[in-house]
C-alpha cells in the first residue's frame, strides 16, 4: 500500500522508503534469520541514512549470504577482503569485522536459548510496547529497554550495538510500535497479533 491519499508518519520521502514503512517497519518478527538481518543492517546504518541502507539492502543479502548466520560467522579474511572491495555494501573494515563477530555471537545465543527471538524479546516482556506519539519529534532514540539490550549484548561480544542502534532494531522489528497515532498502520499493527517463528 503506498496511495498518497494515506496518512503515514512523517520520516518516508521516497518510495523505497514509503514500501518499507508500508509493509515492514514496525511488525513483529520473529524469525532468526530476519532478526540477524535488521541487526546488520542497523549496525551499518551508523552515521549514515536509513535510506542509504534501504538502497544497498538487496547488494547486503547478496553479499552476506542472504543473512544466513551460520554463513556469516565462517568468513575468512579471503572473504571479507571481498566484501571490501564490494560497491554494493558499506565498505567499512570495523562494520564488516562486526558483522562476522557479530553472527558468531548470535550463533552462540541460539545455542544458549533455542532461538535468538526467545532471547531478544525479553527485552520487551515478549510482545510490542504501543507507543502514542504525535509527531516524529516525540520519538526517543533510545530507552531504558534498548540501554538494557545494548549492556547484555556487548556484555555477550557483539559490536555496533549502541544503544540509539538497539532501539532502531527495536522499532524495525516491531519491538516498538513507534507509528505516529495518526498513521494508518499505528491502528494496524496495534491490533495485529503477534506470530512467533514456527
Amino acid at each position: 500500500m503506498s496511495e498518497p491519499s494515506l496518512i503515514r508518519c512523517a520520516w518516508p520521502g521516497n518510495p523505497l522508503a514509503i514500501r518499507y514503512h508500508d509493509e515492514e517497519w514496525g511488525v513483529p518478527q520473529h524469525h532468526d534469520r530476519i532478526l540477524f538481518e535488521f541487526l546488520i543492517l542497523e549496525g551499518a546504518q551508523a552515521g549514515l541514512s536509513w535510506d542509504t541502507i534501504l538502497n544497498k539492502r538487496e547488494n547486503y543479502r547478496r553479499a552476506f549470504d542472504r543473512f544466513d548466520p551460520r554463513r556469516v560467522a565462517r568468513y575468512d579474511a579471503k572473504k571479507v577482503a571481498s566484501l571490501l572491495r564490494d560497491p554494493g555494501i558499506v565498505r567499512n573494515r570495523l562494520k564488516v569485522a562486526a558483522a562476522v563477530k557479530n553472527a558468531k555471537a548470535f550463533l552462540e545465543i541460539q545455542q544458549e536459548f533455542g532461538s535468538f527471538d526467545a532471547y531478544i524479546w525479553k527485552f520487551v516482556g515478549g510482545k510490542p510496547k504501543v507507543n502514542k506519539w504525535r509527531s516524529l519529534k516525540q520519538l526517543p532514540v533510545r530507552t531504558p529497554e534498548s540501554d538494557a539490550m545494548s549492556k547484555d549484548l556487548r556484555k555477550r561480544g557483539f559490536s555496533f550495538v549502541g544503544s540509539t542502534i538497539c532501539y532502531a532494531f527495536m522499532q524495525a522489528v516491531g519491538m516498538v510500535n513507534d507509528h505516529a497515532r495518526n498513521c494508518f498502520r499505528y491502528a494496524e499493527l496495534s491490533r495485529q497479533p503477534a506470530l512467533r517463528a514456527r
